[in-house]
């Protein structure tokens, strides 16, 4: 790729990275200072101190937590390009492959941060179009009534165009939030222009002065201030999506500036025009503007919960490739970024649970006591991977590892601790969701370790069955049979064996191994070992961010030997039915759900790229 085509990629990744990436963080000016000075949990008085104080703290806030912490430094603390709490836990689970006690607690970490962060991509898209649309409430009362409707029509819109993919999305989205950005950094400098003595507030003084002054309202502020850091891990889950030098590109060059020209023109608004608290964001453009900014904040929030959207999707893909979540149907959106995906079953249940956020909590600002829990559960979580990852993956010294970690931890627990003192006012909701999540994916992996050490228990050693087969009837034509070890006899050829009494010609067993990187880059996808009676074992490797596709990964045998006729080929799965008991190392109850989520698992025909009319299923029980 010559010079020039890589900037042009590069500025056209950056482009889409504006359309998908930043649109969470970059609405956040809608209602972040409303709530700060305005909202229902200890509101700050708008006096000169304090709005030059809180001013400090938003400044330095986004330049360690966003600029420094996540597009700086997590960033570097990519899975071979991918991003996203999953990426990372993985990445954390490369040096512990004999201790337990550590993998587990990783693990527990990492599955709690992706359960938290998708209870953010619930409340985003509400928290977001809400606020946009309340702008009508600015221009005149009685459109209020209409606040409501006109949300839940944008939101449902909005998940409708998901399987287009973001690739799609990202390049319609990419203008208008160009637009956006550019917008708030005038508006702001307008305002600024008013009153440049706000730009005081780049002196870290005036943050640690009203700290002083005020310590208890100070924290409670903090609950209100996390606002402006919202979408900062979305911003490292959608890496994969784009690359890391795009994002950076993008938030330097553009949706850094803007957002601090437009937070410090809404400050010298509240000290020039106190009255203004109704909504400063809407308040900052002249009349004549208003409708239009209406327009354009509704189609920014769209685009701010597409930021959410695309993290969930790809850390659902990372979770099914892990072993943490059922196989679902995963599409394909682009031919040119692999991690660019749209997953149905996913994409329609958050709609749900956004629809359900909006009619049950009814307004943005009621919404923003569920916000801060769910961001700053995930950060904190992220730390501590990212202090894992520089002390056993990078090599670091303990206490440089400890020290580079501990700044962005203390922040982040501040600002956890001063969110959890609305978990009786909305903060419960994304602690529930994540909860609930947890759950779910604990659950599947802790039952697909159980079911599997219940098959091995009952297995046969295949080195030992081959040798005992010599006067079985042989058929024309080859089967494969997947199993996760083919070093033990599939229950499927057992039962196939039953019924038939026969084998075919040539038997292979095929395992699919996906390891802790995003893509397997080694040349060698395949391992293929022949045993006597024309049986052989296949081992297939893939990366959690790919797609398996067995019948392509068969034709890589041929090399080995093993030259596979399409059309004369039978695959046959195995097709569990499990029976919860009690007594079990699993619970009862999450026996059930696992039993539950097990049945409603997707075909491992059609996620494997299995073609249907040569798939052959056959059934067992068992007692888990």
């Amino acid at each position: 790729m010559s010079a020039s085509t890589a900037k042009e990629r590069t500025a056209a990744l950056s482009l889409a990275a504006l359309g998908v990436v930043y649109g969470d963080i970059g609405t956040s000016p809608l209602y972040a200072m409303k709530e700060i000075f305005g909202g229902a949990h200890h509101p700050v008085p708008i006096t000169p101190e304090n709005v030059l104080g809180l001013l400090s703290l938003i400044f330095w806030s986004l330049m360690a937590v966003v600029s420094l912490k996540y597009v700086l430094f997590i960033t570097r603390a990519d899975n071979k390009g991918e991003g996203g709490i999953m990426a990372l836990m993985a990445l954390a689970l490369h040096p512990m492959k004999r201790d337990a006690w550590q993998r587990r607690a990783v693990v527990v970490l990492g599955l709690f941060g992706a359960a938290l962060f998708y209870g953010d991509g619930v409340i985003t898209p509400a928290i977001s179009v809400l606020s946009a649309v309340e702008g009508l409430e600015v221009a005149t009362p009685a459109l209020k009534p209409y606040v409501l409707p006109l949300s839940l029509v944008i939101l449902v819109a909005l998940f409708a165009v998901q399987r287009r993919g973001t690739a799609a999305v990202g390049t319609l989205f990419g203008p208008v939030m160009v637009l956006w950005f550019l917008t708030l950094g005038a508006l702001g400098a307008v305002s600024i222009a008013h009153d440049p003595a706000i730009l005081r507030a780049l002196d870290p003084r005036h943050a640690l002065r009203f700290f002083e002054a005020n310590p208890l309202l100070g924290f409670f502020s903090l609950g209100a201030a996390v606002l402006v850091l919202t979408g900062a891990e979305a911003l490292y889950a959608d890496m994969g999506h784009f690359g890391r030098r795009p994002i950076q590109l993008a938030w330097f060059g553009l949706v850094l500036p803007a957002l601090l020209l437009n937070y410090f023109g809404q400050g010298a608004l509240l000290l020039r025009n106190p009255e203004a608290l109704a909504n400063p964001f809407y308040l900052l453009a002249p009349d004549w503007l208003l409708y239009p900014m209406v327009a354009l904040a509704a189609a920014a929030t769209i685009i701010a919960s597409q930021a959410v959207i695309s993290g969930a999707f790809s850390i659902t893909q990372q979770a099914i490739q892990l072993g943490f979540s059922p196989r679902m149907d995963i599409s394909h959106t682009s031919d040119q970024q692999i991690g660019q995906i749209y997953l149905a079953g996913i994409n329609w249940t958050l709609l749900a649970a956004v629809v359900a956020l909006v009619v049950g909590f009814g307004s943005s600002s009621n919404l923003a006591a569920a916000y801060g829990i769910a961001v700053t559960g995930t950060m904190f979580i992220t730390d501590l991977l990212a202090f894992v990852v520089a002390r056993y993956v990078w090599g670091w010294p303990f206490w440089r590892a400890f020290l580079g970690a501990l700044p962005f931890a203390v922040i982040d627990l501040m600002y956890f601790s001063a969110n959890s003192i609305k978990i009786v006012d909305g903060g419960w909701f994304p602690l529930v969701f994540g909860l609930g999540v947890y759950l779910l994916l604990s659950t599947w992996k802790r039952g697909r370790d159980l079911l599997s050490a219940r098959l091995a228990a009952d297995a046969m050693d295949t080195r030992s069955f081959v040798k005992g087969i010599d006067e079985v009837p042989r058929i024309p034509g080859t089967a494969v049979f997947l199993t996760p070890n083919p070093e033990n006899v599939p229950q499927a050829m057992l039962h196939s064996l039953k019924h038939y009494k026969a084998l075919h010609e040539r038997v292979v067993l095929l395992s699919v191994n996906v390891i802790d990187v995003p893509r397997f880059t080694d040349s060698r996808r395949v391992a293929v070992e022949r045993l006597p009676g024309n049986f052989w074992m296949v081992k297939v490797f893939y990366g959690f961010m790919e797609q398996p596709r067995l019948p392509e990964a068969l034709e890589w045998c041929a090399d080995d030997g093993l030259d596979i006729d399409p059309m004369d080929t039978s695959y046959f799965l195995g097709r569990e039915t499990l029976i919860p008991r009690l007594g079990s190392e699993m619970s009862f109850w999450r026996g059930k759900i696992f039993a539950g989520m097990f049945r409603n698992a997707g075909s491992a025909a059609g996620f494997f790229g299995l073609p249907a009319n040569r798939v052959v299923e056959l059934g067992t029980q068992v007692a888990l």
